[in-house]
């Protein structure tokens, strides 16, 4: 990544159905958090909670954002989403077709201005 600036990241959590996934996205996008989001329906999640392995199907949600957004979408992606502990993980983009990385970094810039 020669010439971007803002250090893409991509992030995931998951959601109960695909209209909570769908909900989210838009949210997400309107605070400008997020330049896209992948809904990802079908995903079987197994898991341990409160002493149990757990299973159920989800819908994954992939998150283009940038370092600078993250701890913005780190601190409301938990008020917007329903599980008492959603998932929120993220990995940087070590590279990437730099007309697409400028353009998420671009986007989501874009929440960064009054």
């Amino acid at each position: 990544m020669s010439e971007v600036q803002g250090r893409p990241l991509l992030a995931f959590s998951t959601v109960a159905d695909e209209a909570a996934a769908a909900a989210l996205a838009r949210r997400l996008l309107e605070e400008r958090l997020v330049a896209c989001v992948n809904i990802l329906p079908g995903v079987r999640s197994m898991y341990w909670w409160q002493g149990r392995i757990e299973e159920g199907g989800e819908c994954l949600l992939v998150l283009k954002t940038t370092e600078a957004r993250w701890p913005a979408l780190k601190a409301r992606l938990p008020e917007l989403h329903a599980y008492e502990v959603p998932e929120l993980i993220a990995t940087p983009v070590t590279d990437g077709l730099e007309p697409y990385l400028r353009w998420l970094v671009s986007e989501v810039q874009q929440g960064d201005r009054p």
